[in-house]
């Protein structure tokens, strides 16, 4: 009698990730971050105002601590705002 813990699948389960990650900048040729640029750093923030993840916009390290810089020097500017209710 085979083990009640067993799952058993009828064809092989078939996970594959459709959209790959990619560095914009890296891909774009872009070697200087603007923070004077709202429109673009807008991007890497969510509604709330926190800068997104490198893990979901596919930034590469570099990259991303010069989006950091940017937006940090964007808000002491006020070119961006710190706290923001539906920003988007």
């Amino acid at each position: 009698m085979a083990n009640t813990s067993e799952v058993r699948y009828l064809s092989q389960i078939n996970i594959d990730i459709t959209t790959t990650k990619y560095c914009r900048f890296k891909k774009n040729g872009i070697k200087h971050v603007d923070y004077k640029n709202p429109d673009f750093l807008i991007k890497f923030i969510n509604e709330q105002g926190k800068l997104l993840p490198r893990r979901l916009t596919g930034t590469s390290a570099k990259y991303q601590k010069k989006v950091a810089q940017a937006v940090k020097r964007a808000r002491h500017l006020a070119i961006l705002p710190y706290l923001a209710d539906q920003l988007k």
